[in-house]
């Protein structure tokens, strides 16, 4: 008799990492792995204007902006988990809030345990402390917003009644909202990751 195998939980990665879905080890864990994914990865399932994709990539180097202007003296830590925040999409892909909604705790499930390896592998805290994640929530629906109404179709009456006007200056982030090719999105994602973290192994020393 044969015997039937599980059912595989892993994917393999462009670096030659195999990410196990289930039970991720941070040691298989690549930044460039992550920016390659994201920066493929479309926001709002690629309902946007533009000749590319709105990427989570993009979104989350948007966020990491917003979260700077929230908390201005908060830890490069914060930045970085801030920047990481969407880090599991790279490997399980972006779903919107209302079909997450209609999901569960599964989908909460994966994604909180690939998050807690992204965390660890970068020498961060597993868990999110409580308010660096609120400044977090405050910066997603902030990008959020930007991009609703900006990309997305959505009228601004819509984009308050939804998502809630943001209360932080949101001037000056023009560069960041025209959709980038996935190259270069990747390439931003991945020099402002080097940065933040040249600055956190500044700080330490």
């Amino acid at each position: 008799m044969v015997r039937k195998l599980p059912p595989r939980a892993w994917q393999r990665m462009l670096s030659g990492r195999r990410l196990d879905l289930l039970d991720p080890s941070p040691l298989d864990v690549e930044i460039e792995d992550i920016a390659h994914g994201l920066a493929r990865v479309a926001r709002w399932n690629g309902q946007t204007h533009g000749p590319h994709i709105f990427s989570v990539a993009q979104h989350s180097i948007l966020v990491e902006r917003i979260f700077a202007r929230i908390e201005g003296a908060a830890p490069v830590q914060w930045r970085l988990m801030a920047l990481l925040h969407d880090g599991p999409e790279y490997v399980i892909g972006d779903i919107i809030s209302p079909f997450k909604a209609a999901v569960g705790d599964a989908y909460k499930s994966v994604e909180d345990r690939i998050l807690t390896a992204i965390h660890l592998r970068f020498s961060l805290p597993s868990t999110t402390p409580r308010a660096c994640a609120k400044q977090i929530k405050l910066a997603d629906k902030a990008s959020a917003y930007l991009e609703a109404i900006h990309l997305a179709g959505f009228s601004p009456e819509e984009g308050d009644e939804i998502f809630g006007r943001p209360d932080v200056s949101l001037r000056n982030l023009e560069s960041l909202m025209a959709p980038m090719s996935s190259q270069e999105a990747e390439a931003r994602f991945l020099e402002t990751f080097r940065d933040l973290e040249a600055s956190l192994t500044s700080a330490q020393d």
